[in-house]
């Protein structure tokens, strides 16, 4: 939660104006990294060299870093970084320690979504009601509103319009907001019903779906296939099974 909260507001200082910030591009031209995220990244592993010296270390933009206690930390100090930059309240600071526990922090909204593993899913200290029960618009997968994103690769994104495809006319909506993480933790929360994303990293979902599974929802490995990359599905129970087969 600390580590969050300090990424967060190195974060809310660059947000506007964006203009200043320093832009560089990672695996395309449309997968950009500013500086904001190398100083919110910097100032968590700073936080962790000083109270978790000895753990190792996953993050987005820095080396990875070797530990001898078994506990890793994946770090995404700001998911959603085109939002960030076109000016969307839509990112977020994703900070897990493997399978152990997350934070969530969405400075935009002033909301934490935290959960230890084992223990039920909170925001801002508030627990989050159980996804379990096949009630609500996610008891069916024609009323459920799906979340999704896309790859930065347009041979992939090809794909995944396909699978797209498929996917809109058996179920209510679907929304593409921008942050994986926040995504995920939006459905934890029940603002989505359910969620699917090929070609995301570790550090993108390691905090997320343990706040899904916090909060009764399935979680499933979707492995590589037909050219797209291999990515996570989180659904409640009722409809976990249909949405599989649709995205697969």
């Amino acid at each position: 939660m600390r580590a969050a909260r300090a990424a967060g507001d190195v974060l809310a200082e660059h947000f506007r104006p964006v203009e200043a910030l320093r832009v560089s591009t990672k695996t395309s031209a449309t997968d950009p990294v500013s500086d904001a995220d190398v100083a919110a990244e910097r100032v968590i592993r700073e936080l962790l060299a000083a109270e978790r010296p000895d753990d190792a270390i996953v993050g987005e933009e820095g080396d990875d870093k070797h530990g001898t206690t078994g506990v890793s930390w994946l770090v995404d100090p700001l998911d959603g970084t085109v939002n960030f930059l076109f000016g969307i309240p839509q990112w977020c600071v994703s900070v897990a320690a493997d399978g152990r526990a997350g934070a969530i922090l969405d400075p935009s909204h002033g909301e934490l979504f935290t959960v230890c593993a084992g223990e039920p899913a909170a925001l801002d200290g508030r627990e989050l009601p159980s996804r379990t029960a096949a009630t609500g618009t996610g008891a069916q997968l024609a009323t459920a509103l799906v979340g999704t994103g896309f790859a930065y690769d347009a041979a992939v994104r090809e794909r995944q319009a396909g699978v797209l495809a498929r996917v809109l006319p058996r179920v209510r909506d679907v929304r593409r907001a921008g942050s994986a993480a926040l995504d995920l933790a939006w459905t934890a929360a029940g603002r989505l019903d359910a969620y699917y994303e090929r070609g995301i990293k570790p550090w993108d979902v390691a905090a997320g779906t343990l706040l899904c599974r916090g909060a009764g929802l399935e979680v499933h490995d979707l492995p590589a296939a037909d050219g797209l990359p291999a990515g996570v599905l989180v659904a409640p129970p009722a409809i976990a099974g249909e949405l599989l087969a649709l995205v697969r």
